[in-house]
């Protein structure tokens, strides 16, 4: 926003990013913090994750239902956590197919845990889907900029 009359200036603008807003633009106004900050919370919510899928592990000990369905919950999380960090981890790249998200939701919540440590993983090295946001970014003010001036850059003639 312009700071004189309060409008937004001319052109595309960067849309804000989970945590970060546009601070991913120019790497400003708390940036690293902010990527130190989410990589931490996602390590630290994927850990306790994990001890909350232990109790309930433990919980189907305690009530001996056997060693099968124990093992099926043990396969059934890890192929889940598996495909969600993969689902998630292709999401900072490109945009995600909304009908597709939509049938593997179900999926996305068993496999929390690998969604988050794909957040903390990107988080090491930009801000989660910041190169994506980037690109289209860009994109975008070339394609601004080709239409202004080919607008401006095409004057008539008057006689």
């Amino acid at each position: 926003m312009s700071a004189e009359n309060g409008t937004p200036p001319p052109g595309p603008s960067p849309e804000p990013i989970r945590f970060f807003g546009t601070t991913w633009l120019n790497h400003d106004n708390g940036y690293t913090p902010r990527r130190i900050a989410v990589a931490v919370g996602s390590l630290a919510t994927a850990a306790a994750a994990c001890v909350v899928l232990r109790l309930a592990y433990q919980g189907l000990q305690i009530a001996a239902i056997g060693g099968f369905v124990s093992l099926l919950m043990i396969v059934m999380f890890a192929i889940c956590s598996a495909m969600a960090f993969r689902h998630t981890w292709d999401g900072f790249t490109r945009r995600p197919d909304p009908d597709r998200q939509a049938s593997l939701r179900g999926l996305l919540a068993i496999g929390f845990v690998g969604s988050l440590l794909a957040y903390f993983f990107r988080s090491l090295t930009e801000a989660p889907g910041e190169k994506l946001h980037r690109e289209e970014y860009e994109a975008a003010r070339k394609q601004h900029e080709k239409s202004t001036t080919r607008r401006s850059g095409k004057k008539r003639r008057r006689a």
